[in-house]
């Protein structure tokens, strides 16, 4: 009996339910409605070179050219020490040299006598190899002479410091009248022109960062132009970030400078206002044709714009989603 009045009530409620009409929805397509967010990082301007620029030779400190702020080109004068010494043993060199090479050119003289003298039988074998011997001893000395001589040449040389690069004086580290030794540090240089952005991306952002065409450093002085170089694949162990190098595509800011990184993701979108729950899963309905299908977005997070893994076409329900079920018929 009580199966007899579940079918009659079930066939009484059937006309009912054929009647319904199909849900109203509003649908566009996904180009129209889709959202780029923007996304940012922390940021900091580094410059590839930051030297401390010592002294190579002993000698007592007579000139520091540079202040510390002031800019400076490659080969500009930094510093300059008390070469009298270093002049001294040039000198004492070319002596040296001088007087190696007038040896060496009285052996070799000598050498084409005994020659001369050896054709006509005047001078044995034995003596003549020892004019040879003589001769190749002091070429040698004459060598070493010279290579003294440039060795000397290169001290004197060192006595004035240049710039390396073009650069900006962090710091001015030599003081005039002290005695420097080599390795003695004498100012401070921060590379100019070789600067990069060092940016701290999130592992998720990297793939929209490497697909971003115009990233920003915006910091003082407003916003500038960057062009990604490189993302480093190793994972900070405290912050989970990963470090990213951009470079700027116009004026630099100053080293040092901190900012963050902006960048438009190029992926699509959808509005947290389309997002609808449905077992659990965050997603968006889409016409089929007539027909709801729900769409689940996997990285979706309530509140927040959410990565949309569909077709620039797909028709997305933007109104009346709330109430759909899958595979109901739209209207």
């Amino acid at each position: 009996m009580r199966a007899l009045l579940t079918v009659l009530a079930a066939i009484a409620l059937a006309p009912c339910a054929l009647a319904q009409p199909a849900p109203a929805v509003t649908v566009a397509p996904l180009a129209e409605v889709a959202i780029h967010p923007e996304r940012d990082a922390s940021a900091q301007v580094v410059s590839l070179n930051e030297s401390r620029i010592a002294a190579e030779i002993a000698g007592r400190l007579e000139v520091m050219a540079v202040e510390v702020g002031q800019r400076v080109e490659r080969g500009a004068l930094l510093a300059r020490l008390d070469c009298r010494d270093h002049q001294l043993a040039r000198e004492r060199a070319a002596a040296a040299l001088a007087a190696a090479q007038a040896r060496q050119g009285l052996a070799e003289q000598q050498l084409r006598r005994g020659r001369e003298l050896r054709a006509q039988g005047f001078v044995s074998d034995e003596a003549l190899a020892g004019r040879v011997t003589e001769v190749a001893v002091l070429s040698a000395d004459a060598t070493q002479a010279g290579a003294q001589l440039a060795s000397a040449a290169r001290a004197v040389d060192k006595c004035v410091v240049r710039a390396p690069f073009s650069a900006i004086v962090r710091e001015r580290l030599g003081q005039v009248g002290e005695l420097a030794a080599p390795g003695t540090p004498l100012a401070l240089l921060v590379d100019a022109e070789r600067i990069e952005v060092s940016a701290q991306v999130q592992a998720k952002d990297v793939r929209s960062l490497e697909q971003a065409a115009r990233p920003a450093f915006v910091g003082l002085g407003g916003a500038r132009a960057l062009v990604l170089l490189r993302v480093s694949p190793a994972i900070d162990r405290q912050a989970r970030t990963l470090e990213a190098r951009l470079r700027f595509t116009g004026a630099a800011a100053a080293p040092g400078a901190a900012g963050r990184v902006t960048w438009r993701d190029t992926a699509p979108h959808l509005a947290p206002e389309f997002l609808v729950r449905r077992d659990s899963r965050l997603g968006v309905f889409v016409d089929d044709g007539g027909t709801a299908r729900f769409h689940a977005l996997p990285d979706a997070q309530e509140g927040r714009p959410a990565r949309a893994d569909l077709p620039p076409g797909a028709r997305i329900v933007v109104k009346g989603q709330l109430t759909l079920r899958d595979g109901q018929r739209l209207r």
